[in-house]
C-alpha cells in the first residue's frame, strides 16, 4: 500500500477523533457519497458526512477511531479495519446517555478519486453496540431468544404444518 493512501486513511480516523468536521474537506472529493448502519440513506457531500459525524460526538464526546489491522488497497479501493470506542454521555437521537463505555469494530470501504475519498462505506454490528449500550439483551441469552420470539423467529407448533 501506497504511503499516500495510509495518509489519507489515518487522516480519516483523525478527522473522526478530532471531533472537526471540517476536517473532512481536505480528505473527501466533492460530492463524496458516505454510509453506514446508522446513515438509513446514503448521504451526500461533506456537509451531511460533518453532520453525521457531529450527532456522534455530542452522544460520545469522547469518541476515537483506531486503526485494528492491515489496511488492503488495490486500485481505486482500499479496505481499512479500525475501531470506535467512545463512552455514551450525552442523549443520542432519542436514547438517553447510558455512561456505557462502548468498543465497536468496523471496517471503512473505501473508494478514491485521485487522493481523495470518493465513496465510504462503514460496516460495523449494531445489534452488539446495542447490547453495549445496554438497549438489547446480549447474544444468546434467554432475553435474546424471548425478542426472537417476539419478532417471529422460532415459534413453531410441532404439529407440521403450523
Amino acid at each position: 500500500m501506497s504511503s499516500a493512501v495510509d495518509e489519507l486513511i489515518d487522516g480519516w480516523q483523525a478527522a473522526w477523533s478530532g471531533h472537526d468536521g471540517d476536517a473532512f474537506r481536505e480528505l473527501c472529493a466533492p460530492g463524496i457519497g458516505y454510509e453506514d448502519p446508522l446513515t438509513g440513506r446514503l448521504l451526500s457531500g461533506v456537509d451531511e458526512l460533518a453532520a453525521h459525524a457531529e450527532r456522534l460526538w455530542a452522544g460520545f464526546p469522547d469518541a476515537r477511531l483506531e486503526k485494528t489491522g492491515e489496511r488492503l488497497s488495490g486500485g481505486a479501493f482500499v479496505a481499512a479495519p479500525c475501531k470506535l470506542l467512545g463512552t455514551h454521555r450525552a442523549p443520542l437521537e432519542g436514547l438517553p446517555a447510558s455512561g456505557r463505555f462502548l468498543v465497536v469494530h468496523c471496517v471503512f470501504y473505501c473508494e478514491l478519486r485521485g487522493d481523495r475519498l470518493l465513496r465510504v462505506r462503514g460496516f460495523f454490528d449494531v445489534y452488539d453496540a446495542a447490547v453495549q449500550l445496554g438497549v438489547l439483551p446480549g447474544r444468546g441469552t434467554l432475553g435474546e431468544k424471548a425478542l426472537m420470539m417476539l419478532r417471529g423467529f422460532g415459534l413453531r407448533s410441532g404439529r407440521g404444518g403450523g
